[in-house]
């Protein structure tokens, strides 16, 4: 699979993949008011998130045809 998540991407996703974990964490040790069932919700979001970025490859990019990707010059 060709990567398709350009450098700003994934650079949002890490930071939101980031957050979405700590509040997770949050809500699991009872910081956050939030309701418990929430917290595995964040997780998965994280989880992905960070996936994608890791990976540089997004599968819903994929089907719709999407790449933030720079274009390569051709020689």
């Amino acid at each position: 699979m060709n990567q398709n998540v350009g450098a700003t991407d994934r650079q949002l996703r890490t930071a939101l993949g980031a957050i979405f974990g700590t509040g997770s964490l949050a809500i699991l040790a009872g910081v956050g008011s939030l309701p418990t069932i929430l917290s595995p919700v964040l997780g998965v979001i994280a989880i992905m998130m960070l996936g994608t970025a890791a990976t540089g490859t997004c599968g819903v990019y994929s089907v719709l045809g999407v790449s933030t990707c720079p274009m390569e010059a051709e020689n």
